[in-house]
């Protein structure tokens, strides 16, 4: 087994301090939220392949399982970049967790970057939906994942991810009293938080998880 190399450097929004502040003078649910977290922020980990494949890993499973899931994989991988997960045998990566639709996204994910299929250094200066549009062509990568991405990589502010089950939930709990709620509810719910809709989906994921979200 590889030996996991050292963990990146990690960034934090500048904006983070501005966003809180507008958002708790404009919702009342966000006001109590947030200083429940202290200084806790929102954090990339400015690398785009890391990301992209936690975001993979993470699908339709817990914070607590995805953390799991990736600490096996990344200690089987040794390096977490596109050559070494090429290098992986499907079982080894299937014998880390991951299910056998999830290894063959991871695969592809590292083909893309080996073979410069996505503009990786355009990224910061592209607009969300191209950057989207972008990302989407590659397998196991939805709108969710690509959303994920711009919160969680580039640290764009004002992302609202819809399909996003802890957001509808969080939403759900705490704006509607556990009742169902529709996207445009939550579009509703969240036009107050623009511009800074990123920030507020992280505070409605806290109001569910004590361990912040990270990819």
């Amino acid at each position: 087994m590889n030996t996991p190399e050292a963990a990146p450097a990690v960034a934090t929004p500048g904006y983070w301090r501005q966003a809180c502040h507008h958002l708790a003078r404009e919702d009342r649910i966000l006001k109590r939220l947030i200083p429940r977290y202290g200084s806790a922020s929102l954090e990339s980990r400015g690398d785009p392949f890391v990301t992209l494949a936690r975001s993979i890993v993470g699908q339709q499973i817990s914070v607590k399982a995805a953390q799991a899931v990736w600490d096996r994989f990344a200690a089987v991988a040794g390096h977490v970049r596109p050559d070494a997960v090429l290098r992986l045998t499907d079982d080894a990566m299937r014998g880390a967790g991951l299910s056998r639709r999830k290894v063959s996204y991871l695969q592809d994910l590292a083909r893309h970057f080996e073979n410069g299929k996505i503009r990786v250094q355009d990224w910061a200066h592209l607009p969300d939906e191209t950057i989207i549009g972008e990302l989407v062509t590659i397998r196991g990568i939805g709108r969710w994942t690509a959303e994920m991405f711009l919160i969680f990589h580039l640290l764009r502010p004002d992302v609202l991810p819809l399909d996003d089950v802890g957001l509808v939930k969080a939403v759900s709990i705490n704006y509607f009293s556990g009742e169902t709620v529709s996207r445009s509810e939550i579009r509703e719910v969240a036009a107050g938080w623009a511009p800074w809709r990123s920030v507020a989906t992280w505070y409605m994921w806290r109001s569910l998880d004590p361990l912040p979200v990270a990819y």
